[in-house]
C-alpha cells in the first residue's frame, strides 16, 4: 500500500509524485497576487504543464466604480456593509466553482488568483464576523488548493502601490485590518508564505523554488523565463 504524502512545516508535501491541480495566491491588495498569478500561470504553460489563470474576484472595485458614478465613496456605501459582503461572497464563490469545474474537466492546473481564504479574511477585516460562518458552509463544498501561496507585504508598501497604480485606493486602515485577518485565520498555518515586498522577478523566484519541491511537474522554467512573464 502506497504511504501517504508527508506534509512538511512549510504546508508542501514531500510526495513528489503527486500531480498539481490548484494553486492559490492570497494576500491583501496590493501585495502582488494578479501579476505573480498571472506569472505563474504562464510560466507552468512555458514549461509544458497545462495551466490556467484564474481571477476569483468578489466584484467590490466593479461597484466600487459604479458607486463612484453615482457620487458615493466606495462600494461598502452604495450597497452597505453587509449588502456588500453578500453581494462578494455570492460573486467570488461563482468564480472559484467555474475555474475549478472547468479546469478539472480540460485537465489543467487552476492558478488561483484568490480563494475561499480571502472571502474569510475580507469578513474579518470588515467587521461582519457574523457573517464568516455563513460563508464557510457556502465554501466548504470547495478542496483546498494544493498549495496556497500568502504573499506577505507591509501595509504600507501595499497602500503605496494602490496608489500608484491609481485604478482604486483602499485606506491604511482597511490594509492593516486586512493583514491582521489573514494571519488570524485558522488556515493560516497552511500558507506557505512569500515576502512580497520584493521585487517582481524575486517574488516570482521564491513562488517557483517553493512550489518545485511539490511535484515533478511544477519544476518550471529558468530565471530567463521568469523575467519574460
Amino acid at each position: 500500500m502506497a504511504t501517504s504524502a508527508r506534509k512538511r512545516h512549510d504546508g508542501i508535501s514531500d510526495d513528489s509524485d503527486r500531480r498539481l491541480r490548484a494553486v492559490a495566491l492570497v494576500g491583501i491588495d496590493g501585495s502582488g497576487k494578479t501579476t505573480q498569478a498571472h506569472r505563474l500561470a504562464d510560466t507552468l504553460v512555458a514549461a509544458g504543464v497545462p495551466a490556467d489563470y484564474w481571477q476569483n474576484a468578489g466584484g467590490r472595485r466593479w461597484f466600487g466604480r459604479i458607486a463612484r458614478r453615482l457620487g458615493r465613496r466606495d462600494a461598502q456605501r452604495l450597497l452597505g456593509r453587509n449588502g456588500m459582503l453578500v453581494a462578494e461572497s455570492v460573486l467570488r464563490w461563482l468564480a472559484i466553482a467555474r475555474a475549478l469545474v472547468r479546469s478539472t474537466l480540460r485537465r489543467r492546473v487552476a492558478v488561483m488568483d484568490r480563494y475561499a481564504v480571502c472571502q474569510y479574511a475580507s469578513i474579518r477585516a470588515h467587521r461582519g464576523d457574523r457573517w464568516e460562518p455563513l460563508a464557510r458552509l457556502l465554501y466548504r463544498i470547495f478542496p483546498a488548493p494544493d498549495v496556497t501561496f500568502l504573499l506577505a507585504v507591509d501595509p504600507a508598501e501595499a497602500y503605496r502601490r494602490i496608489e500608484r497604480r491609481g485604478t482604486d485606493h483602499e485606506s491604511m486602515e482597511y490594509l492593516v485590518a486586512a493583514d491582521a485577518a489573514y494571519h488570524s485565520l485558522p488556515e493560516f498555518p497552511t500558507f506557505v508564505v512569500i515576502d512580497a515586498n520584493a521585487t517582481p522577478d524575486e517574488v516570482s523566484r521564491a513562488i517557483q523554488e517553493r512550489l518545485r519541491h511539490w511535484s515533478r511537474e511544477a519544476v518550471v522554467a529558468t530565471a530567463s523565463t521568469v523575467g519574460q512573464a
